[in-house]
């Protein structure tokens, strides 16, 4: 199986390094900037194309490692060439292989494979991508080899339905980027009490990824804190009189989650009274 590469930024470079890295027989990469592609084949020790016909010539398995927004354009591009028996991925975490439009035409048969995963860097995230999870949406001929693929890399693997990838999505934003959102808001709760920006950041810092680590490590339940695992009705009710907007909202409900994890940890504990003030909170708007 020859894998190619169809765009050179952050996902290509990483991708295409772990795999090579992992003697799968990577042929190359092509971009529509030829110095991307000719240092992401020397930082992967294989080859540079010049055009999208010559990589596809090359190779058994294309991934598409572009921006969403231009899956669809290079797709229409590279479905001009002869594609029987290819297999044709990109790597987007919404959207489905729907994209390939028209692929039963070609004789090529087109997946999502998304590593669940922030690539933050060329050069370096390829060092910590054995911990991700992949997802696979696809046809049924191949799921199964992409599957075993993926694993054999040494990573988990979920096939999903298509109409599960925006609610995957939706997951991995939670997760990932929604958590910077809410770093922020503390922030700006600091600079309200006198902090600038810099030592706000900084304060918040060690307890922000203190308590990221432990909750990707032990789980929500056992990494769970603060006042609503103790029922601190008193303070909970001072934090929502202090706080408006955005912020009040975001702090109720995510509180009522916290409840539900907390209800699990502590089953013998009675938290109906923090309940009934956040369902209170919800009625009055």
């Amino acid at each position: 199986m020859r894998i190619g590469f169809v765009g050179a930024g952050k996902v290509g470079f990483t991708l295409g390094k772990y795999m090579s890295e992992r003697n799968v027989c990577v042929s190359g990469f092509y971009s529509r900037s030829m110095e991307s592609a000719r240092q992401a084949s020397i930082f992967t020790h294989t080859r540079y194309y010049e055009t999208l016909k010559e990589i596809t010539q090359s190779s058994d398995a294309l991934f598409l490692t572009v921006p969403d927004g231009a899956i669809g354009e290079v797709w229409d591009s590279l479905k001009r060439y002869s594609l029987t028996g290819k297999l044709i991925c990109h790597c987007s975490g919404a959207m489905t292989s729907a994209v390939f439009s028209e692929i039963g035409q070609t004789g090529a048969f087109g997946y999502s494979i998304h590593p669940l995963f922030a690539v933050s860097s060329r050069l370096q995230s390829y060092q910590e991508l054995s911990k991700a999870y992949f997802t696979i949406e696809g046809p049924e001929k191949y799921l199964a080899f992409w599957r075993d693929f993926l694993e054999g890399l040494g990573n988990p693997v979920r096939i999903l339905k298509p109409e599960q990838k925006i609610l995957y999505h939706c997951a991995a934003v939670f997760a990932s980027n929604l958590a910077a959102g809410l770093y922020e808001m503390g922030v700006r709760l600091l600079m309200e009490c006198g902090f600038d920006r810099e030592s706000g950041e900084q304060a918040l810092g060690p307890l922000f990824t203190g308590n990221c680590l432990s909750v990707a490590q032990k789980g929500p339940l056992k990494a769970l804190t603060g006042p609503v695992e103790r029922a601190d009705l008193g303070t909970i009710e001072k934090h929502l009189g202090a706080l408006c907007g955005p912020e009040r909202d975001l702090y109720r409900g995510l509180s009522g989650v916290l409840v539900e994890i907390a209800k699990r940890k502590h089953p013998q504990r009675d938290y109906e009274p923090l309940s009934r003030l956040l369902e209170e909170e919800w009625r009055r708007e």
